[in-house]
């Protein structure tokens, strides 16, 4: 994905697609722009990639433009702070979390059915 100076995800609805992380992680040169759905899983994170409404044509073709005549300089800054997102987030730090999570509903105490209907 190196070779490519924008890459576009423009998912309807999305789960554990890993397109758009894979192009940050690949951008080794810190260049390249983001064209992100907001409704891509991703898009949560990677704040700093041009945000789209797939099913808003004009907006889509607006965002392609920014990509594609953006600044080298703000390009590099956007594409910077989203390679330390996606390096900051290993699976270590995913089974971590994840794994507190579990704990921290472990522990707290369910509601009965009975107390939820009073």
């Amino acid at each position: 994905m190196r070779a490519a100076d924008v890459c576009y995800v423009g998912s309807l609805h999305d789960g554990m697609n890993l397109v758009a992380k894979e192009f940050v992680a690949s951008r080794e040169d810190d260049d390249g722009v983001l064209v992100l759905s907001v409704f891509a899983g991703a898009a949560l994170e990677l704040q700093d990639a041009v945000m789209i409404n797939p099913y808003d044509v004009e907006q889509t073709a607006n965002a392609l433009d920014e990509a594609l005549t953006m600044d080298r300089a703000v390009r590099r800054a956007r594409m910077l702070r989203m390679r330390v997102c996606v390096s900051s987030w290993t699976s270590a730090e995913w089974a971590s979390r994840l794994l507190s999570d579990v704990a921290r509903l472990c522990s707290s105490p369910i509601p009965l059915m009975a107390e939820l209907r009073a």
